[in-house]
């Protein structure tokens, strides 16, 4: 089962990652300054990832494949990692659309 981890950057900004089952991180939030925005970007995940039209698939400068992920209101809530392939992406995408739904929270700003 995957896992949503919050952290805090270096700019005190809460974000969190959606990790697979296997440790890698399938999906990154954006910057929030409030820790219950960073929740309630989870939740957003949570929902939106199960609709295929919130993904906006894109190609970086570098010509690599990648995703982000949109809320019903158009804001991104999350990018994915960069794909050598389109194929890759895709299998991201089910990665998200497979593991956020159920994935539970870790805190990890809890530790500090």
């Amino acid at each position: 089962m995957g896992k949503f981890v919050i952290t805090q950057r270096v700019n005190k900004e809460y974000q969190f990652n959606l990790k697979a089952a296997n440790g890698e991180i399938i999906l990154t939030s954006e910057g929030y300054v409030q820790k219950a925005s960073c929740l309630k970007g989870i939740g957003s995940v949570k929902i939106n990832s199960q609709y295929d039209f919130r993904y906006d698939r894109r190609i970086a400068v570098n010509q690599k494949d990648y995703f982000v992920l949109k809320a019903r209101n158009g804001e991104i809530i999350g990018k994915s990692q960069l794909y050598s392939t389109k194929s890759g992406m895709e299998n991201g995408i089910a990665s998200v659309k497979q593991n956020a739904p159920e994935a539970e929270i870790t805190d990890e700003t809890l530790k500090k």
